[in-house]
């Protein structure tokens, strides 16, 4: 107890600041977040004024069960080597994994776009011998260090040489329906311009959907709101309607969608080809075409999505969740594919996370030919 309450209230953590490239030196205490209403509008105020105290007394709790459970079920020496083997690979390296799949299986992608990135990612990015040389890495300009969790995008040097030309994510955000609030957070959405080599203006975008989606389609339709300048109160806001979109999310969309809960993916294809947009997926995606498949122990936090190894199939989280949109007028595709080991095959009923696949979402790839109507 006395070494757990060192760790959270005394001893300070080194992190880098990918802005400034600083090192600053916060407390855990510190670190921890309010849970905000407006990303979880089932909480009241007070839950959000609590839940600063309830995160830390939770932490302790948690960690004194599962150290209590462990040395029940087992001896130090086991369990703790097996625990230092896992966190080596799902945590250590989980940045050295995710650059070494990036630089190797897809080094020669034109545009990769990342959800749920890490300060500490981008930083190794950028000074990746081989990334940093062949992409421009960037970032919200809002990014938010202490969550953790940014949407980034890479363009490659030799298709984009002047990498971005603007931040548009403000014009997306202020496009949202007035009265309706829209659980995105800081470093979710990333949306820039860019112009290709051979002067081809574009919109790419990077977005991390909140857990049930809900978040997905009034953010796709701000930004198709954006693109043409309709944003909320501001009459001359650029025309990007010539620009061609790419679009990468994590849309947290579920094979069987609940209304008003969960995000249903038939549901948002039917959405988006009504915006003229297509994906990677076609304009009818399959329901049970996942892209993830992992279920939590009971060693992990959020025990509410626990389950038994038995039962992960029944329980887990095996959904299609993500996806690459553009508009149906400016490509078609050539091919498409999925990936859960990092070297460009996906196999299937296969849980991940694993020791040598770093991620819970499976990577999608896809080659765009321009329409004969952007010829």
């Amino acid at each position: 107890w006395s070494e757990w309450q060192k760790f959270m209230f005394e001893d300070a953590l080194s992190i880098r600041d990918p802005k400034t490239s600083s090192i600053k030196h916060d407390i855990p205490f510190q670190m921890l977040k309010p849970i905000p209403q407006s990303k979880y509008p089932s909480i009241t105020d007070e839950e959000e004024r609590l839940s600063l105290p309830l995160q830390t007394l939770c932490c302790a709790i948690f960690d004194a069960i599962l150290v209590h459970m462990m040395n029940t079920a087992s001896s130090p020496s086991v369990w703790q080597k097996l625990k230092g083997d896992i966190v080596n690979s799902l945590n250590k390296q989980k940045i050295p994994n995710t650059l070494k799949i990036l630089e190797t299986t897809y080094g020669t992608s034109d545009i990769i776009t990342l959800q749920e990135v890490s300060s500490s990612f981008i930083q190794q990015a950028k000074d990746s011998a081989i990334l940093g040389a062949r992409y421009h890495v960037i970032y919200p300009t809002d990014i938010d260090p202490a969550r953790d969790q940014n949407s980034v995008i890479l363009l490659k040097k030799s298709i984009f040489p002047d990498g971005s030309q603007e931040e548009v994510t403000d014009l997306a955000t202020r496009s949202f329906d007035k009265g309706i609030s829209v659980p995105v957070a800081k470093g979710d959405l990333l949306a820039i311009t860019a112009v290709s080599n051979e002067g081809v203006p574009f919109v790419i975008c990077s977005f991390h959907g909140d857990t049930n989606g809900l978040a997905t389609i009034p953010v796709v339709d701000a930004v198709m709101k954006a693109i043409k300048g309709n944003v909320n109160g501001s009459p001359d806001t650029p025309d990007l309607s010539k620009h061609r979109l790419i679009f990468g999310l994590d849309a947290n969309t579920y094979e069987t969608g609940v209304p008003n809960k969960k995000q249903g993916v038939t549901e948002f294809g039917e959405h988006y080809s009504t915006l003229g947009l297509n994906s990677c997926w076609g304009s009818i995606p399959n329901p049970k075409n996942y892209t993830t498949f992992n279920a939590r122990t009971y060693l992990q936090p959020q025990l509410n999505k626990a389950c038994k190894s038995t039962d992960k199939r029944a329980y887990g989280d095996i959904n299609p969740k993500d996806f690459i949109l553009f508009r149906r007028d400016d490509f078609i595709v050539s091919k498409t594919w999925k990936d859960n080991t990092g070297d460009g095959t996906y196999t299937e009923n296969m849980a991940f996370p694993t020791l040598d696949f770093p991620s819970d979402h499976g990577i999608l790839a896809t080659i765009l030919t321009t329409t004969k109507k952007r010829l």
